[in-house]
């Protein structure tokens, strides 16, 4: 009867060898932690974060516009308040039946 014939194992090899053409890295190559996630804060906060609602037929049609539809709306009612300041004029705020 023939005796089974083990593998070696294999040659640990170190992974404190020092490669020559991929060095360590250190503290100063890696430079401080960088932690970024979203967005962050406004430099100058100039907007209001805010829910409306608007008809679907407005929301539709700036839409179809493509992208920076919410700027478009801004812009539109931004020149409303601005014409309405311009000439002095105030609506007056009309109650409604329950």
């Amino acid at each position: 009867m023939k005796r089974a014939i083990t593998l070696k194992s294999p040659k640990i090899i170190s992974s404190k060898r020092i490669d020559p053409d991929n060095p360590l890295w250190s503290e100063e190559m890696l430079g401080p932690p960088v932690l970024k996630r979203g967005r962050g804060p406004q430099k100058a906060p100039t907007k209001v974060l805010t829910a409306i609602r608007l008809d679907s037929d407005v929301i539709a049609f700036f839409r179809a516009h493509g992208p920076g539809y919410q700027t478009r709306i801004n812009e539109v009612l931004r020149k409303s308040v601005s014409k309405e300041l311009a000439t002095g004029s105030r609506r007056k705020r009309v109650k409604r039946a329950a």
